[in-house]
């Protein structure tokens, strides 16, 4: 339960990466390019055989079986509403693909070309003229333009992705020219290289169909997968194309090896582990430490049936937050001192030690054990941003080093409840009897903590039990993973338990996590409701870093101011990926930054 990085399994194929703020090419700005890297150059040359990772000669066919929790009613990957079906991002591809034995490079998957001017004020990219679509119609610099506009127009998370890019427009039989609304932002080009190519015939063709509406009709791709079998809310299975048009690109050789996947939903976490153990679906994400531990008796197991793998976290690479994040929309949360004391009451060490069986680090920074992490004092060019936001940012950053408090004693943990008492009365609360009130209202300090998984709440309970002690009435709500999505795109909530992986070059990706501009916007992943100027001013300081020490220092920075308003409660952090599979499916070994999974699984089976 460290967090919810099931989700990130997808995530290199859904269309929405975070994209770092420098930019390398695979040659000149006025010539094609095949590659780019965001940190180094492009490691694979030109017309290269395969990714190293993988095995060119795995077996096609089999069944990869999987699981998802909660319920989807939707194949529509578009609209920041409803729930999208899992493993959609099998269906369709972006211009570019990335590799998962570097940090951030980018190979050619639907475009065969890119090229940059040298001021970076736009990027030209150049279709593959074998790329089409499952029904048989090409895929077109018009799709591109459609897929861009519809992208920008209905969804909160691509419009703050592109809000930099001004337009998309053809400019050629194959070449969609992307401009800017600026100069010198070096990540831009890349963003538009993870752009999802949906098809404009199938939305706008004799049967118009709705772009921003979710829909259960199968919707046509380019990928390598099409839709065989929908059960509604249940399940849904993928079936293995035999005239998908990439098989033999150089990033796909080797990969998309399963006849079919299919997709199977339960309810919660502990029944789908049981699932699991009963050889229902194949391949199973451990989330609790205390369950690897001693949960994997099972006589699968002994027999070698079932295989365990502890994996380095294909996050360690990025920075990740993970954490309890009260909405700022709403008081009391909006004052910085209720929030420094909900942290207070916030155990980990004892939580880590009851629920966790020690198996957590604690999660002290949104790039946590990367280069980018700030800590100690402010110097140098760090010091020397901040200087340029002194009036806009706690003056705490100056002077303070972040450091969250300790439990795991009785002495710590009743000083550390006293330390939130403090910050609630200098906050206008006291208390009567046994509740915490608003001193001039006499209203209850009372909130709902809404979760998606129950197995969450081993961790959430005693945080409610410390809350308490302070008078603070806290409840846990667990719903539906639609119900819980829908709620979280409407900011409805008091507090939830989310989620942020970085990369190492962070970039425009951060005025949707943190910028003004997404505070209200339904769909951004701007969750704690932070309206900040200072963190506004920084966030343009790494979007338009002129090189990479300037951009560390202004991560740094952010970071640090980020942390002193006290925006979320950090959670923990696992530097271990915990995994478990059937030894009917297999894998050729791990790339440096990810599992490639399932595109570079295979079946035993199909052997």
């Amino acid at each position: 339960m460290e967090n919810n990085l099931g989700r990130c399994l997808g995530c290199r194929r859904s269309g929405i990466h975070p994209a770092p703020a420098a930019f390398a090419q695979s040659g000149e700005g006025d010539e094609w390019q095949y590659a780019s890297a965001l940190t180094g150059t492009p490691e694979y040359v030109q017309d290269f055989p395969h990714f190293s990772y993988v095995n060119p000669d795995a077996p096609k066919g089999g069944e990869l079986r999987f699981y998802a929790t909660g319920t989807f009613d939707s194949l529509n990957p578009i609209p920041y509403g409803g729930a999208k079906a899992a493993g959609i991002g099998l269906v369709f591809e972006t211009l570019m693909t990335p590799s998962e034995d570097e940090i951030d490079a980018q190979y050619g998957l639907l475009a065969d070309g890119f090229k940059v001017p040298e001021d970076i004020s736009s990027v030209t990219y150049r279709l593959n003229p074998a790329a089409t679509f499952s029904d048989g119609a090409p895929v077109t610099a018009e799709d591109v333009v459609f897929s861009f506009e519809s992208l920008k127009n209905f969804n909160a998370r691509y419009a703050n992705y592109y809000r930099h890019i001004e337009s998309a427009d053809v400019t050629g039989e194959r070449e969609v020219t992307f401009s800017f609304d600026q100069t010198g932002n070096r990540e831009l080009p890349q963003i538009v290289g993870q752009l999802l190519v949906l098809p404009k015939h199938w939305f706008e063709g004799d049967t118009p169909r709705d772009v921003s509406a979710s829909t259960l009709e199968n919707i046509v791709g380019s990928g390598p997968y099409e839709v065989a079998e929908v059960n509604p809310g249940s399940s849904i299975t993928y079936r293995l194309r035999d005239d998908y048009w990439g098989k033999d690109l150089s990033v796909n050789v080797g990969r998309n090896n399963f006849g079919s996947v299919n997709y199977l939903y339960f309810s919660d976490l502990d029944v789908a582990f049981e699932g699991f153990r009963a050889g229902t679906f194949d391949f199973w994400i451990e989330t609790r430490a205390k369950r690897w531990a001693t949960g994997y008796n099972f006589p699968a197991v002994k027999d070698g049936d079932v295989k365990r793998e502890a994996v380095p976290n294909p996050l360690r690479s990025r920075g990740i937050m993970q954490a309890l994040v009260p909405n700022n929309r709403r008081a009391p949360f909006d004052d910085q001192r209720v929030r420094e004391a909900l942290i207070y009451a916030f155990d980990f060490e004892t939580i880590n030690k009851n629920q966790l069986s020690n198996a957590y680090s604690r999660d002290n920074s949104f790039w946590f054990g990367t280069e980018l992490a700030s800590a100690g004092l402010p110097k140098g060019e760090e010091l020397q941003i901040l200087d340029t936001v002194r009036d806009l940012v706690p003056l705490a950053v100056f002077n303070t080093a972040n450091k969250l408090p300790v439990g795991g004693t009785e002495e710590e943990t009743r000083a550390n409840l006293q330390k939130a008492f403090d910050l609630l009365k200098e906050a206008g609360f006291e208390r009567r009897g046994n509740q915490m009130v608003n001193t001039e209202t006499g209203k209850p300090f009372s909130f709902e903590i809404l979760l998606d998984n129950p197995s969450l709440q081993v961790v959430v309970l005693p945080y409610v039990e410390n809350l308490r002690k302070l008078g603070i009435d806290a409840s846990i709500r667990v719903v539906d993973t639609s119900q819980y999505q829908n709620r979280v795109n409407d900011f409805d909530y008091d507090m939830i338990w989310e989620i942020w992986a970085q990369t190492l070059s962070p970039g425009n990706e951060q005025f949707n996590y943190w910028g003004s501009q997404s505070v209200d916007q339904p769909g951004s992943e701007n969750y704690a409701g932070i309206s900040d100027p200072g963190v506004d001013a920084l966030i343009k300081k790494i979007v338009f870093a002129d090189d990479r020490d300037t951009l560390v220092a202004a991560t740094k920075a952010l970071d640090r101011v980020l942390l002193a308003n006290d925006f979320i409660i950090p959670l923990y952090y696992s530097n271990d990926y915990r995994i478990a599979y059937w030894n009917v499916i297999t894998h050729p070994g791990f790339p440096e930054y990810g599992l490639d999974f399932p595109a570079g699984w295979w079946s035993t089976e199909a052997e």
